[in-house]
């Protein structure tokens, strides 16, 4: 069975790349392999949500949840620099790249951690959480990630994700709207909807 990129440890062979990636208007360098996803260049639905995330309201840290290599959240620690980012992969090979390319783009106010979604943040808490969920692993994975993340968001705390009309963007919606205060599409594009649910 080939590896899927949330396997926690890739059997496949590892081959490394360099690319290159403008988000928020800043030119960024990153280190990447195969077993990790979107290796050969930051992809589209990714980039949308960095390009249109808002910095809560609220005081507090965010979380990328899922932040494979790490461009969420290194382009957000570069741009929020008064703000700790936290970043989780369950993926050992993706948390070794994401911390090479914190370093490689001097980001400092940043935590790497392998988490199994929340595992290694049991008792903490985030003003936002910004994750591009892993559609592939299925539904099931990825709504009890976004039943998590309301018990891991502070009161006012903010979801962001990313994801596909093809992949059921329809559906998250309506199943976060069951579970946050206020859902709202903050943008559509070529298929992406960008979404922000707000913890009451």
């Amino acid at each position: 069975m080939p590896d899927h990129y949330y396997t926690k440890n890739p059997q496949s062979e590892e081959k490394r790349m360099t690319i290159q990636a403008t988000l928020n208007g800043h030119s960024f360098t990153f280190h990447t392999s195969t077993g990790v996803f979107s290796k050969k260049s930051v992809d589209f639905g990714t980039k949308t949500l960095i390009e249109n995330f808002k910095e809560p309201e609220i005081d507090g840290d965010i979380l990328d949840l899922g932040c494979g290599y790490g461009p969420i959240g290194i382009a957000l620690a570069h741009k929020y620099r008064t703000r700790h980012i936290t970043m989780v992969d369950v993926n050992e090979r993706a948390i070794k790249l994401a911390k090479e390319n914190c370093v490689e783009n001097n980001v400092k106010n940043v935590t790497v951690l392998q988490s199994d979604r929340f595992i290694q943040l049991e008792n903490k808490q985030f003003a936002a959480i910004v994750t591009n969920p892993p559609i592939r692993a299925g539904k099931k994975v990825v709504y009890a990630l976004f039943e998590e993340s309301l018990a891991h968001l502070l009161p006012s705390g903010e979801l962001w994700i990313v994801i596909q009309r093809k992949q059921g963007a329809p559906s998250a919606i309506s199943f976060l709207s069951s579970m946050f205060t206020e859902v709202e599409t903050v943008t559509k594009k070529k298929g992406y909807f960008i979404v922000r649910a707000v913890k009451g």
